[in-house]
């Protein structure tokens, strides 16, 4: 395997992993470590280039710094791709990507992203200890995804509040981008508490699934950003709020799991905010899965009981920060990087 340093201002550490044996093409993003190991997922995905793939780790690295800062893990901001197809996947592939992980020492730690799941890290775990999200008989936590879409729910209902004056979605009429593991599982919580759906998704089995257990409407993927509804849940990749999509947005409230929902973050937070609709911003209300993970590393091992009752502080986090930003008059956006700042700051001063 050739292991490839790559400098980037910032950035901690940052490198490439080439193996013609196992196919494998990835990279590794260590955005800060000040508040401890970075932990991020592994995301597999058919990336354009490989400059495609490595602006991906960069701002997801650099967003699970917040996110961590935010919710308090005691963790730190990493991030890992893997350019490949979803039919690439083989046993040597992820067990290269472990051997990969590795060679950061400690430094970066995994979990499940998009594509890779519970079974493809016990191929990862065969090369290294830094893996997170293991089945429970293993001593980890499982998927994270259900917990990702219960944090994601609590934080909906936050910006409900916010946007309505009331967390009775009753009736309101959610636009969800993506109903795959995080956003299906949303979308149930979503339907039970009678809100009623219309999805999206270049995945046609999602979409058939959305359709016939959650009685979702669906309509073609980029067709989501002009129906009029109350609230618009990206659940997909990032990037979907961008100066093309934020004039077609009909609705009061933007509240998703998908991680860098802003293309241009400073200024499209400024958009939203400007069309008056309520953004929550995406690495606090999607910080659940993170959260459950982060337990696995705690004195005692993993405790569920534990980290639900943490994920569900995501509810009173973000209506910190919506007071935040009515009282200082910034966006969402702006008032939740002041958080994680001001949380990264004390923690180097005191270190």
């Amino acid at each position: 395997m050739k292991i490839t340093p790559i400098e980037v201002e910032g950035y901690e550490k940052v490198a490439k992993a080439e193996d013609p044996e196992s196919g494998l093409l990835a990279f590794i993003g260590v955005h800060d470590t000040t508040l401890g190991p970075a932990l991020g997922g592994m995301r597999l995905w058919p990336y354009s280039d490989e400059q495609a793939a490595l602006t991906d780790v960069l701002r997801l690295s650099r967003g699970m710094t917040f996110k961590s800062a935010v919710a308090g893990t005691g963790l730190g901001g990493g991030k890992s791709v893997i350019v490949a197809r979803r039919d690439d996947k083989t046993p040597e592939l992820f067990e290269a990507m472990g051997r990969f992980i590795d060679s950061f020492g400690g430094k970066y730690i995994t979990a499940e992203d998009v594509n890779v799941g519970v079974d493809d890290l016990l191929h990862v775990r065969k090369s290294t200890k830094s893996v997170t999200g293991l089945p429970r008989e293993m001593g980890g936590s499982g998927n994270p995804s259900p917990y990702t879409a219960l944090g994601t729910f609590e934080g909906l209902k936050a910006t409900a509040v916010e946007a309505f004056g009331t967390d009775d979605l009753t009736g309101k009429v959610v636009t969800l981008q993506g109903p795959g593991s995080v956003g299906f599982a949303l979308g149930k919580s979503l339907v039970e508490a009678g809100a009623r759906l219309i999805v999206a998704d270049i995945n046609k089995a999602a979409l058939e699934r959305a359709h016939n257990e959650l009685g979702a409407e669906v309509v073609a993927d980029d067709d989501i950003y002009d129906v009029e509804c109350d609230i618009y849940s990206p659940n997909a990749l990032g990037g979907t709020l961008n100066d093309e999509t934020i004039p077609r947005l009909k609705c009061k409230a933007v509240a998703g799991a998908a991680n860098n929902q802003l293309l241009d973050e400073g200024r499209h937070a400024a958009m939203i905010q400007q069309r008056g609709i309520v953004y929550a911003p995406d690495y606090v209300i999607n910080a659940g899965g993170i959260i459950n993970v982060s337990l696995e590393l705690e004195p005692g091992g993993y405790n569920e009981e534990a980290a639900v009752a943490r994920i569900r502080n995501i509810f009173d986090a973000l209506q910190s920060i919506f007071e935040t930003a009515r009282k200082k008059s910034v966006t969402t956006h702006a008032a939740a990087q002041e958080v994680a700042e001001a949380n990264l700051a004390q923690a180097a001063a005191t270190a």
